[in-house]
């Protein structure tokens, strides 16, 4: 799985901090009903509507792995053009298509 440098930095140096977040995530799945694909597809859109790059990808390809179709990920995408607007919405299409160009390969 790819992680950015950056990423792989902050795990070296603070692991024991990266130890709590990784738990703070998991408590946050375990605390509601909806499912692994469920989730990713609401953390796909609060991604776009932060704008992030890495966590739009990232949370496209955690989608995927849960079960979700790319006709699935681009109606999540699709769905933030009302919210988010146009300009974070294309961006997020981008980022999909890199996505699931490589996923599909």
């Amino acid at each position: 799985m790819y992680l950015p440098r950056t990423y792989e930095d902050f795990i070296k140096k603070f692991p024991k901090v990266l130890e709590c977040y990784q738990q703070l995530g998991k408590s946050c799945r375990e605390e509601g009903p909806l499912d692994e694909k469920c989730q990713d597809l609401v953390k796909l859109g609060i991604a776009i509507g932060a704008n992030s790059r890495g966590a739009v990808m990232s949370s496209i390809r955690k989608a995927l792995a849960a079960g979700a179709t790319p006709d699935e990920i681009i109606h999540a995408v699709l769905l933030s053009l009302t919210t988010t607007g146009f300009p974070n919405m294309i961006a997020a299409l981008g980022w999909a298509n890199e996505v699931l160009e490589k996923h599909q390969a």
